[in-house]
């Protein structure tokens, strides 16, 4: 909640000040949010509870992380003149950034309808990604944030980029590797995080 609602203040506080790319920067970071605070746990079975050291420094991340999201996106010495390699990079960073949350979503709906009959039971998933790697929707999530990154291009947001990109990166190759041992059928072409290479 913290990562939502600390970048939206500064957004709904700065807007009228704002420059256009600012506000749009904190806009698709709240949009992530919106849809990963808001929607998604209600579109989850609810399982097993969060052990509270997690939940606590899960929360410290998340409030940190807003806050600088929020604040150094929001000030003003954060400057983007309007030349050709500012435009390029708004449209390589903003197509990334979507083409990644599109994959994130979708991944996440297809890991959600292998529990759609109420069974507990491990399924493989298929579909999507699924079909080229394990970790399809830890995947779309780093694409999303490398996009944000190439689109900032401020320190907090490359920091973001790569701290999620070490978090879940093992992840992936964690649930790859749980995949092969629990499922004798599990496609053994499929890699763990990288559609084709790892």
């Amino acid at each position: 909640l913290p990562s939502l609602c600390i970048p939206l203040y500064y957004l709904i506080i700065g807007i009228i000040d704002l420059p256009l790319i600012n506000a749009f920067i904190l806009i698709l970071f709240c949009l992530h949010y919106i849809n990963r605070t808001l929607i998604y746990p209600f579109l989850i079975k609810q399982g097993t509870g969060t052990p509270a050291h997690i939940f606590l420094l899960c929360l410290l991340f998340c409030t940190v992380n807003g806050y600088m999201q929020g604040k150094w996106h929001s000030c003003n010495n954060v400057v983007y003149n309007e030349s050709p390699m500012n435009t390029l990079f708004c449209f390589i960073g903003t197509s990334t950034f979507i083409i990644g949350m599109i994959i994130n979503i979708t991944s996440d709906s297809i890991l959600r309808n292998l529990r759609k009959d109420g069974k507990s039971n491990y399924k493989i998933p298929y579909g999507g990604l699924f079909e080229y790697i394990s970790g399809a929707n830890f995947f779309g999530e780093c694409i999303e944030w490398i996009g944000y990154a190439l689109l900032a291009r401020t320190p907090p947001a490359f920091a973001f980029a790569f701290s999620t990109l070490c978090n879940l990166a093992p992840r992936a190759y964690h649930h790859h590797r749980w995949y092969h041992e629990k499922f004798d059928n599990y496609p053994k072409d499929r890699k763990a995080f990288i559609p084709f290479v790892i």
